[in-house]
């Protein structure tokens, strides 16, 4: 499937107008006033250091030491320039379509409760939409932005660059990236964590969905990964993608559930457990905001009925006036 589709004329204009450093610019990321005490002071620099003997004096900061009574130094970077990664996870669960395949096997579905149900992606593609247009944005705002993609480990790396041509070989790579296997997203996320150099934006895009039945314990370890990459300052954006059918589970009568990372089968009674499962997809996904906001980590929840384009706007919107 070539990406480059997915980065729709529309898409481009409106997502052109959005500013997806809003957060950088205005509270100071890349100075790292997340933890600092100096507050309002310039972010036109990457951060402080204490002054050492034989730096150049002309970058002491003597707001601070007039504050403070000590000597710090700015340290510069580009003034609004940050470096992207575009975090894609392999796992075979990801390369499913349940209208597609609830259409084949003949299963009883509330369609009119789906919206464009035709039209739905996979949940890859559909992260894969979310990506293109998310590195369109990013090189046009002339910041670096790389591709990382993972299944149980690191598989893919394309380095950062802020070239033009860069958003080409993006989309060539994602347009040939294949989910097909097994994932460990909290261990692919340490192993990110420590190949980053300097702070940087991770944009990860995943189902999130549990191996086993302890899901808040492998959620509780997704969480520990997000906390090690805001520790080493680094910002993240987590785009938990469902399928409709696994968000909304608008299924009737008996069902043959097959998990699509195994071979194992079982036939179920899909109104007898319909809410249920509602009730777990809303407390799972529900922990997972909620921890993702205790560790500062933007959160965005969609399911492929929406609309990517829709989705991603709403939320550079909601982001550019919370910053901008």
């Amino acid at each position: 499937m070539n990406a480059e589709k997915y980065l729709r004329p529309e898409v481009i204009r409106q997502v052109a107008r959005l500013d997806l450093r809003a957060k950088f610019i205005v509270q100071g990321f890349l100075s790292g006033l997340h933890s600092s005490p100096y507050h309002g002071f310039s972010v036109e620099f990457s951060e402080h250091r204490k002054y050492n003997p034989g730096d150049d004096l002309k970058s002491l900061d003597w707001g601070v030491y007039a504050k403070t009574g000590k000597y710090f130094v700015k340290k510069y970077q580009a003034e609004t320039n940050m470096t992207g990664y575009l975090v894609m996870d392999l796992s075979k669960s990801m390369d499913w379509n349940g209208p597609a395949e609830a259409r084949k096997a003949g299963v009883k579905i509330d369609w009119s409760a789906l919206g464009a149900a035709d039209e739905t992606l996979t949940k890859f593609d559909y992260a894969v939409c979310l990506a293109a247009a998310l590195g369109y944005l990013m090189i046009y705002q002339q910041d670096p932005v790389g591709l990382v993609a993972f299944d149980t480990k690191l598989r893919t790396v394309v380095p950062p660059k802020s070239k033009r041509t860069q958003l080409g070989t993006i989309l060539s790579v994602l347009a040939n990236l294949k989910a097909t296997g097994e994932t460990n997203i909290p261990e692919s996320l340490f192993q990110l964590a420590s190949m980053i150099k300097g702070k940087s934006l991770v944009m990860l895009f995943s189902d999130l969905l549990p191996t086993t039945d302890d899901w808040k314990t492998e959620a509780d370890a997704l969480v520990r990964s997000l906390y090690r990459l805001r520790y080493a300052g680094h910002e993240v954006i987590v785009f938990h993608v469902l399928d409709v059918l696994e968000a909304k589970f608008p299924l009737a009568g008996l069902v043959d559930f097959q998990d699509v990372e195994s071979t194992e089968h079982k036939e179920i009674d899909a109104n007898g457990i319909r809410d249920d499962y509602i009730a777990f997809v809303e407390e799972f996904r529900g922990y997972i905001k909620k921890e993702c906001t205790a560790a500062n980590v933007d959160y965005l929840g969609v399911d492929t009925s929406v609309g990517f384009d829709k989705a991603l706007i709403e939320y550079l919107v909601q982001r550019q006036r919370r910053f901008g």
